[in-house]
């Protein structure tokens, strides 16, 4: 597994960034790269259950909270997939990435901050997390700034 990253620096404020990130009308927004129709349910709770899903709510991935510090970074850890509302953690297909971590973090300086990603991804998803982090993090720098 590799560790991408990717970083954007926007004239903007961390809790303005942050809101930007996971507030339910922006975060659909600049997710449309990874999937048109993404949302995010979450509990907010570390150890908690949190659901990155299509528009039905019932396929997309199951993941859990792994560390947050609103608004300084937040960690997702992610569990397994979603199937047709059924939750799988276990099959060899999820074992293959099961516990990759998914990290946000907001730096300011000087009124600014700067936004870093870092994604754990095999070479089968590089090219989407590549195609979508960098137009994504554009739409969260332009939600952000206006």
């Amino acid at each position: 597994m590799e560790k991408l990253k990717y970083q954007i620096e926007i004239d903007a404020s961390p809790e303005k960034v942050w809101d930007v990130l996971w507030n339910e009308k922006t975060y659909s927004q600049w997710t449309y790269y990874f999937s048109p129709d993404s949302n995010m349910v979450t509990d907010w709770e570390v150890g908690g259950k949190t659901y990155f899903t299509d528009s039905s709510r019932k396929n997309g991935m199951v993941s859990t909270i792994e560390r947050i510090e609103e608004p300084k970074h937040l960690i997702f850890k992610h569990l397994g997939e979603l199937h047709n509302g059924v939750e799988d953690v276990d099959s060899e297909k999820v074992k293959a990435w099961n516990g990759s971590l998914e990290a946000y973090y907001l730096e300011e300086n000087n009124g600014k901050t700067t936004l870093k990603v870092e994604v754990d991804s095999n070479d089968e998803f590089k090219e989407m997390f590549d195609n979508g982090f960098k137009k994504g993090l554009e739409v969260i720098k332009d939600l952000s700034e206006n």
